[in-house]
């Protein structure tokens, strides 16, 4: 059964120090609050999942959370590089950094055999590129019935998965609609599992296109408005674009950095 229980109390219970955690969504309902709340409780040595690890990634990494990155994409969307993620691959501050890439649909489909309860999903795409000779989570395979050489890809499943969404009833059930991303995927194929949720409802109303993770699958909610800021929660709020043009030049320099984390992250009475 869900727990409807307020966002620190969540994490506090939900996280722990050299956790595997998922933070997903795809542009939109990016789980920024409980990333914040992980950066306020101090967890240590966490190997962080998303496919496209933007600024929520740069600050956990920059404040010293991770230890290693499984991702497929890496960057400010639309402005240029994460500054925190590269001066711990380059200069390993605050911390050296592991890193396992892979493409989108290769760390999707992680997700998907993990949430199937198989030990590796087959693509072709991974055929051609550099990424079987860094990851060690990668190995050629022999199709049985054509004898053509595939890639094997394990399958993930995160000791956390932690997602935003714009609703969840009483018992626990989230909705979910507008670009959904891997949020699904991602929530079962976890042992444990967060949603922060912009709304408490008595009862789901249907949604074009929406997504309904069932309770049985969530092991706590959080009552989080905003909780996706700066990303977007599609009927709820936008995306903050100046944001993402401003954070190129607050995380560019450590100190700068350091000032903006504390005076808004640090600084900050977790949300309930």
């Amino acid at each position: 059964m869900t727990e409807i229980i307020p966002l620190k109390d969540a994490v506090r219970l939900l996280i722990h120090d050299g956790d595997c955690v998922a933070l997903e969504g795809f542009t939109h309902l990016i789980p920024f609050a409980a990333g914040h709340e992980v950066i306020r409780q101090g967890r240590r040595n966490l190997t962080l999942v998303r496919l496209t690890p933007d600024i929520i990634f740069d600050q956990m990494i920059g404040m010293g959370c991770a230890r290693e990155l499984i991702f497929s994409w890496g960057g400010n969307p639309g402005v240029g590089s994460l500054h925190r993620l590269r001066d711990a691959v380059e200069n390993a501050w605050p911390n050296p950094i592991l890193l396992d890439e892979h493409s989108h649909a290769g760390l999707a489909n992680r997700y998907v055999a993990g949430a199937s309860g198989l030990p590796f999903a087959v693509l072709r795409g991974y055929t051609g590129t550099g990424l079987s000779s860094v990851s060690p989570q990668l190995a050629p395979i022999v199709c049985p019935f054509t004898g053509e050489v595939l890639t094997a890809v394990r399958a993930l499943n995160p000791d956390v998965s932690v997602i935003h969404a714009q609703q969840a009833d009483r018992n626990g059930n989230v909705q979910m609609w507008g670009i959904t991303g891997v949020q699904k995927e991602a929530v079962l194929s976890a042992t444990r599992s967060l949603v922060t949720v912009e709304q408490l409802v008595d009862s789901l109303d249907p949604h074009p296109g929406a997504v309904v993770l069932p309770s049985w699958a969530i092991t706590a909610v959080s009552l989080v408005p905003g909780g996706s800021y700066p990303s977007y929660a599609m009927g709820f709020s936008e995306r903050d674009n100046a944001f993402y043009r401003a954070w190129d030049a607050i995380s560019r320099d450590r100190a700068s950095f350091a000032r903006w984390m504390d005076d808004n992250v640090l600084g900050h009475l977790s949300r309930t």
